[in-house]
C-alpha cells in the first residue's frame, strides 16, 4: 500500500506547559448537541436497517440537522411551552435497494423522537418538537463508491486528533460528568440537561463559567433558585478540586455558575427554562457547531470543521479520519515512551482508499532529552499498524459506533 507519512517535531510548547489554555465543552441538552447526537443517532438507525436488508451499510450521510428554537415562557413554579421546536434533518440516505422501498423519513423521525425521549427527561417530543425530514437519495457516483469491495474515501478531507488530554481539558469532561451524573440529577433535580462549561487557563489559575438551566417547576422562588444555585456551584466546584493532581502547576481554581443572573428582577434575572434546554425557547442548534469528536473545543489545538455526527461510518473520512486521528495519536502516546504530545493529521483524496491516506502528518513534542531520531521509528510502526488495521477500526465504528461529540 502506497501511504505517504512524515513525522516532524512540533515548534510549539505542548499545550499543558502553554500560560493560556481555553476549553469548552457544550452539554447533553445544549441545542447543537442535540443536534448532533440526533444526526448520529439516525446515522446509527439507518446503518441497522441497512445491514438488515442488504448486508451492508449503503450510502448515506446525515449531518445536516438545524434545531429552530420553540417559544416558551418560563415562570418561578412552573411556566409553560407555547410553540414547539421544529428538527430539520437534511442532506442524502439511499431509500431504495433491489426493488425494497426504505422508509428514510419514518426511520429519521423515529430515532430523533426516541434519543428525546431518552435523553431529556422535561422534553415529551410528541408535545414539544416536530420532526421535518429533507432528505433525499444519494448521487448515483457517490452510491457506486459502496457497492465495491474495497472501502473508498468518498470525499477530500482532513482529520486530526491530539493525544494526551492536558488536565484542564480532563476537567472539563469531569465537569460534564458531574452535572449529568444520576447521582447529581438526584440532588439537584432543578438541574435541566442544558449545560456548557468553559476553562479558561492563565498560569496556575482556572477559572470555570459554567451554564446550567434550571427547570422552572422545580423553583418556587427568587430565594430559592440562589439558594440552590450556591449549593450546585459549591458542589462543582468541590468534585473539580478534588480531581487536581498537584503535579501540573494548577494552583488555583474558581467556578462561576450562570453568571448573568441577577438578583431583584425576579424572573427576568435567572435562567429558567422549562424543558430544561434553551432550545424551548432561546436558542437554535446546528450540527458541527459543537464538540469535536474527543468531547471538546479546544482553541489551542488544531481543529476539523467537519462535522462528524450523522455522516456515514464505512467511506465519509469527515467522520473517520477524525476518530482515526484521535485514536493513532492516543496509541502513539500510550506506546512510544519519550513523546510529551502527539498531532495526527489524515488528508483524504476521495476515490481512494480509506487505509492509504494522501497524506499521514504525525507531529510530536519529544521529552527532555529525547530527539525525534530516538522515536521515529516507534512511532512510524504504530501509526502504519493502525493505517493498516483501518478495515477492522470501521468494522468496529459501524458495529458499536463512537462517541462523536
Amino acid at each position: 500500500m502506497e501511504r505517504s507519512l512524515r513525522i516532524e517535531t512540533l515548534t510549539s510548547a505542548p499545550v499543558a506547559r502553554r500560560r493560556i489554555e481555553v476549553v469548552e465543552r457544550k452539554g447533553l441538552g445544549h441545542p447543537d448537541t442535540i443536534c448532533d447526537s440526533i444526526a448520529e443517532a439516525v446515522s446509527r438507525e439507518l446503518c441497522g436497517v441497512y445491514l438488515e436488508l442488504a448486508g451492508r451499510v449503503l450510502h448515506h450521510n446525515v449531518d445536516k440537522a438545524l434545531l429552530v428554537a420553540g417559544v416558551s415562557e418560563p415562570r418561578l413554579g412552573g411556566g409553560r411551552v407555547l410553540e414547539p421546536m421544529r428538527l430539520i434533518l437534511g442532506d442524502r440516505a439511499t431509500d431504495d435497494w433491489e426493488g425494497h422501498t426504505i422508509p428514510v423519513a419514518e426511520i429519521a423521525e423515529a430515532a430523533a423522537v426516541r434519543w428525546m425521549r431518552e435523553h431529556l427527561r422535561d422534553v415529551d417530543p410528541e408535545q414539544h418538537l416536530r420532526v421535518e425530514s429533507a432528505l433525499r437519495p444519494g448521487s448515483a457516483q457517490l452510491s457506486g463508491l459502496f457497492a465495491e469491495d474495497r472501502v473508498r474515501a468518498n470525499d477530500t478531507s482532513v482529520g486530526v486528533g491530539c493525544a494526551p488530554l492536558t488536565e484542564t481539558e480532563e476537567l472539563v469532561l469531569t465537569a460534564d460528568r458531574v452535572l449529568h451524573a444520576p447521582a447529581f440529577r438526584e440532588l439537584f433535580p432543578e438541574a435541566g440537561e442544558d449545560v456548557k462549561v468553559m476553562a479558561v487557563r492563565n498560569g496556575g489559575r482556572l477559572e470555570f463559567t459554567v451554564a446550567v438551566a434550571f427547570v422552572d417547576r422545580w423553583v418556587p422562588s427568587e430565594g430559592a433558585y440562589f439558594d440552590r444555585k450556591a449549593a450546585l456551584r459549591s458542589h462543582l466546584r468541590e468534585v473539580l478540586a478534588s480531581e487536581l493532581s498537584g503535579s501540573t502547576g494548577i494552583a488555583s481554581l474558581g467556578v462561576t455558575l450562570n453568571a448573568l443572573d441577577r438578583e431583584g428582577r425576579g424572573e427576568d434575572g435567572l435562567y429558567l427554562t422549562v424543558l430544561g434546554t434553551s432550545a424551548e425557547g432561546a436558542d437554535s442548534g446546528e450540527v458541527g457547531r459543537g464538540n469535536r469528536v474527543n468531547g471538546l473545543i479546544t482553541f489551542q489545538r488544531p481543529l476539523s470543521l467537519e462535522a462528524a455526527a450523522g455522516k456515514n461510518p464505512v467511506s465519509h473520512v469527515g467522520k473517520i479520519y477524525n476518530l482515526l486521528a484521535h485514536h493513532i495519536a492516543t496509541s502513539v502516546h500510550a506506546e512510544v515512551v519519550g513523546v510529551e504530545e502527539v498531532r495526527v493529521l489524515l488528508a483524504s483524496r476521495i476515490g481512494h482508499p480509506i487505509e492509504e491516506p494522501w497524506i499521514a502528518s504525525v507531529q510530536l513534542c519529544p521529552c527532555e532529552c529525547v530527539t525525534l531520531a530516538d522515536v521515529a521509528d516507534d512511532v512510524e510502526a504504530v501509526v502504519q499498524r493502525e493505517l493498516a488495521a483501518t478495515p477492522e477500526f470501521l468494522t468496529r465504528l459501524v458495529r458499536e459506533g463512537m462517541p462523536v461529540c
